[in-house]
């Protein structure tokens, strides 16, 4: 099993690079009035850590919520 999760990380590290050796190209990202110039790889990366970092901190939030209504209601 060990390998076939290897293999998987494999897969998905060797897709990334090759998705961000294609997208080498810059793009205009705006929002609120200021404008960014980045890559495009670059720019996917920097929305996916900020992505994992909020749907952390949800699934954290929602799991805090839950435990402490499980606890007022077995108290």
């Amino acid at each position: 099993m060990r390998f076939v999760h290897l293999a998987i990380i494999v897969i998905i590290v060797a897709a990334t690079l090759i998705f961000a050796l294609q997208n080498l190209q810059s793009v205009t990202m705006s929002f609120l009035g200021y404008s960014v110039r980045m890559p495009l790889a670059l720019q996917a990366i920097v929305v996916y850590l900020l992505g994992m970092a909020t749907g952390g901190s949800l699934w954290a939030l929602l799991r805090r919520s839950i435990e402490g209504t499980r606890r007022t209601d077995a108290a």
